[in-house]
């Protein structure tokens, strides 16, 4: 098996020789007990990692944080102090020469103590700290460690009324549950989101080590691998014909190394063969880092490629620090060959030649090829990072690959990414569009504040930089299209003075750190913008953002949309034409069986007090605990969307009725999404060229009504499944005016190379009748490589003469041979979609007759409609297991059958989960 970890050995030489040694203890090995200076009556056993909630929850002081109204009767563990003490720590020697505490997170503010002396303080939750304890270890015969953690949101409140402390106009500052989020680098989430709890946990929440050396030796604390085509420089694209540059920099601990050390480097393949081996060149050193570079000859390594675009073809990069003939220490990183750039460069004359819009691009381009960017938007997965496992995520991203996604964007005002998240993305092919962790507020911009942002970046961007399927960094979420813009609206006297902090921030401060450890990755100050006016590389940021200086008639940057008036819903002349657009949706409730993990038997109904208070949308803006008003708002437009769209349910049984509504909302998500995501996939034909749709968002972090598409445990909404059937190669779509009836039908496709193939098109009606409707029924198609066609242009008033719209539907089907990226391979994509003339509100459903079966012999189910047209067929599973079905929420004409195998995730049932599916569809909505 290829290692993922990085791996970190000191070498023994022989007894003749100097002897290279050391002994780190792993902190998470040593019992913890966990106190506090607030409650005197609790002290209960703690681990490391962990964080004080987590040891509260084992240890039975607090329940489950997730159940019920937890997110606000447990405010007092925020608002409290913590110390984490550790046993003795026998197994340390007081006569190593050195002696260091290494710490990969601190949450967040910490005063450290050894032996009961103080050792430092943190007050950055994104930080690695590191502090040599030589002499308190020498003089120490009963090594205790103490780690006092003060309270975030305390502390937050009393940055923010330091007399002269930086201000912003009322309304800049997004404020959800516990204020002033923004004075401090934690997680900037953990003070609450419109799709989250604000819990603001504390405590150790990485690994963390003691480690002692002897003289002259060495500890890996960091390691940063950069990987670029020579000549290249970020944000412009390079010149694929060139070799790669290999730069690799090692960040140490102990003594400094001789300015006549090597580094010396073995490249092999995933199967241990070696590929390339020898010595860096360009040696660099000081006391703390080594650094060099090798030429790496471009047909020695083969590409890595994102899902579904080529291999994920992955190195191993064993790196030595030699010195004297002996190996001080080795580590070894797993990375990848790839170039990966946002292209934000002018709109060319050859492209104005093919119909594009005059402005800039905004899209990526992997090893020199344009692709359409496919995804959604992760968040963290749980408000509690130590619960997150390598094999939670795993599940996750087999939803993400299985759900045809070839990039994520990682949400800032989260967490940044750990090592396994990165190392499996590698492995699967999921691009990390990364962000440093700000969003939906200005920030100060005081020497102290902007000090520590740079340790951070300086930190984070050498971890990471490794890892091929790292695609973009941006500075921060909404922040130029929303906050500056609100300055603009509130104070628009004081936008100058915000725009220059602003840029002191993201530009100034970010950016040179940022260039000056990697040319392999781009930047962009603002998750949404309209991007660069000019670059300027001859001065440390080179980076001159455009704002609002745009051309009239010119499309620029990418977009996000949320418009929860549901009225506009599925009319296109109301969504976004931008070059990609990252992020947009609309929430719905997650199923009745997510809602029983956290929520009493007898608040399971829709507008109960504890579900309405878990619904987010819309925050409180403070600490209120009776969100009522604003709630009551996102359940408001949930419910209308349903009634709007959709016939709604009025079940006799109240948990049934409550479960269908759960369900209703769910469709509505999906169908919205659907319906951006085809015509923002359709733009990529369109003048504004449109390449990439990410998605609000990709999963849940509790159970609530969020804008998911994957439930808290793994579960998939309708969403999930609806995306990935819009998201395959190929797909047909149509495109309704509702205010003209203009209508038509395109095939489009992502594809790289062009496709040919053939369209069916067949009208009916509820029961299954087809229709004698005078438009063409089939008809040949060719689309060119990321591309789409038009096959269909007419009007809905012409075309549905003397039929009633509410009792008509198309079915369109495309089968098209082509070829995916980097294959020679021809192959058969198949697509079907529906069109309904009338909102289903008002259609004339009839029963179709659903029948569900299953084989123990092939493990499918069948489904099969024999009655009518049976729309949004939705097989359910009970509690106690997690799968995904290979499709649901799909459509069936009568006398049509359709096989659906599943993949188990986890399963609590033994198998007995089978005998509890159920199926149905939207004609269940209206009976009782």
């Amino acid at each position: 098996m290829v290692r993922r970890s990085t791996q970190v050995v000191l070498a023994s030489a022989t007894a003749a020789s100097v002897v290279w040694s050391r002994q780190i203890l792993d902190l998470s090995s040593v019992d913890w007990t966990l106190t506090s200076p607030n409650f005197t009556n609790i002290s209960v056993p703690a681990k490391l990692p962990s964080q004080a909630h987590l040891d509260l929850y084992d240890a039975r002081v607090i329940g489950n944080p997730l159940f019920g109204l937890n997110d606000f009767d447990l405010r007092w563990i925020a608002d409290s102090n913590w110390t984490y003490t550790s046993a003795p720590m026998t197994s340390l020697r007081e006569n190593s020469s050195s002696t260091w505490l290494v710490f990969n997170g601190l949450d967040t503010f910490a005063s450290i103590e050894l032996c009961g002396q103080h050792v430092a303080a943190t007050n950055n939750q994104f930080r690695q700290y590191y502090f040599e304890v030589s002499d308190i270890i020498r003089s120490c015969s009963n090594p205790i460690l103490s780690i006092n953690f003060g309270s975030a949101t305390v502390i937050a409140n009393a940055t923010a009324a330091i007399p002269g402390q930086e201000t912003w106009p009322y309304g800049v500052e997004g404020l959800f549950e516990f204020p002033n989020r923004q004075f401090i680098r934690k997680e900037q989430n953990d003070f609450g989101w419109d799709w989250g709890p604000a819990f603001a946990p504390a405590g150790p929440w990485l690994p963390a080590y003691v480690v002692q050396l002897e003289a002259q030796k060495v500890y890996v604390r960091n390691t940063l691998v950069d990987v670029y085509r020579e000549g290249q420089l970020n944000l412009l694209l390079p010149d694929q014909s060139k070799d790669w540059v290999l730069k690799a920099s090692i960040d140490y601990l102990g003594s400094e190394i001789p300015s006549d050390a090597s580094l010396t480097y073995l490249l092999s393949d995933a199967n241990n063969a070696t590929v390339l081996s020898g010595q860096l060149n360009n040696i660099t050193s000081d006391k703390s880092t080594i650094t060099g570079s090798i030429i790496v000859p471009s047909n020695a390594v083969e590409l890595w490629w994102p899902v579904g675009m080529g291999p994920q073809t992955l190195y191993n990069l064993t790196l030595d620090i030699v010195t004297s003939g002996n190996t001080a220490a080795s580590v070894t990183k797993r990375m990848g060959f790839r170039t990966i750039v946002l292209n934000e460069l002018p709109i060319t004359q050859e492209q104005l030649s093919q119909g594009i819009a005059p402005g800039n691009n905004w899209h990526f381009e992997i090893n020199g090829h344009e692709f359409y960017a496919k995804g959604s938007n992760f968040i963290p997965p749980d408000p509690f990072w130590p619960t997150i496992t390598e094999t939670r995520i795993r599940q996750l991203f087999e939803s993400v690959v299985d759900g045809n996604q070839n990039m994520l964007r990682v949400w800032s005002s989260g967490s940044y990414s750990p090592d396994f998240m990165f190392d499996l993305a590698d492995e699967m092919g999921i691009l990390l569009w990364s962000e440093f962790e700000f969003g939906d507020a200005l920030y100060p911009v005081d020497k102290e504040f902007l000090d520590n942002v740079k340790e951070e970046v300086e930190y984070q961007v050498r971890r990471v930089n490794h890892h091929p399927s790292l695609a973009f960094w941006a500075g921060g979420n909404e922040l130029e299209n929303l906050e500056l813009y609100l300055v603009n609206r509130s104070a628009p006297e004081l936008l100058e003075r915000y725009v220059r902090e602003y840029e002191t921030l993201f530009l100034d401060t970010i950016v040179p750190v940022l260039f000056g450890n990697t040319r392999s990755i781009s930047y962009s100050p603002s998750s949404t913008s309209n991007g660069w006016e000019s670059l300027n590389f001859s001065l440390p940021q080179p980076i001159t953002e455009r704002y609002y200086n745009l051309t009239p008639g010119s499309i620029y940057g990418d977009t996000d949309h949320y418009d929860y008036d549901s009225g506009n819903s599925f009319n296109f002349s109301t969504y976004p034409i931008g070059r990609f657009a990252n992020e947009f949706g609309y929430h719905s409730m997650p199923s009745l069986q997510s809602w029983q993990q956290a929520v009493d038997p007898a608040d399971l109904w829709f507008n109960s007090s504890v579900i309405t208070l878990r619904n987010h949308h819309y925050p409180s803006g403070g600490l209120n605990t009776t969100n009522y008003a604003n709630a009551s708002k996102g359940m408001g437009e949930m419910t209308i969307a349903a009634q709007r769209w959709y016939p709604v349910p009025d079940k006799t049984d109240p948990l049934t009725n409550f479960s269908a509504w759960c369900h209703t909302t769910q469709i509505f998500q999906a169908d919205y999404y659907s319906s951006q995501i085809q015509f923002y996939r359709r733009g990529s034909a369109m003048p504004e060229r449109q390449l990439g749709s990410l998605y609000w968002q990709l999963e849940d972090q509790w159970q609530a009504p969020t804008w998911a598409g994957i439930e808290y445990d793994g579960r998939w909404k309708v969403l999930h499944y609806v995306a990935k059937d819009i998201y395959q190669p190929v797909i047909i779509s149509h495109f309704f005016n509702v205010t003209t009836h203009d209508f038509e039908v395109w095939v489009i496709s992502d594809l790289w190379s062009s496709i040919s193939g053939s369209v069916n098109m067949t009208w009916y009606n509820w029961s299954g009748k087809k229709l004698d409707i005078d438009r063409p029924t089939s008809a040949d198609v060719q689309v060119g490589a990321i591309n789409g066609t038009r096959i269909l242009s007419s009007n809905t008033d012409d075309i549905l003469t003397n039929y009633d719209p509410a009792d008509v539907i198309l079915v369109m089907e495309v089968s098209a041979q082509g070829s995916l990226p980097n294959s020679n391979k021809t192959q058969t994509f198949t697509h079907k979609n529906w069109f309904h003339a009338d909102r289903l509100a008002n259609a004339k459903l009839v029963d179709p007759g659903l029948q569900l079966s299953h084989s123990d012999s092939t493990l499918k189910f069948t489904v099969e409609a024999t009655t009518g047209v049976a729309a949004w067929v939705w097989l359910d599973y009970p509690s106690g297991a997690v799968l995904n079905f290979d499709a649901n929420a799909f459509w069936l004409l009568p006398g049509e059958r359709r096989e659906v195998g599943y993949t188990v995730k986890r399963d609590t049932t033994n198998g007995t989960w089978v005998q509890g599916v159920t199926v149905r569809s939207l004609w269940d909505n209206t009976v009782s």
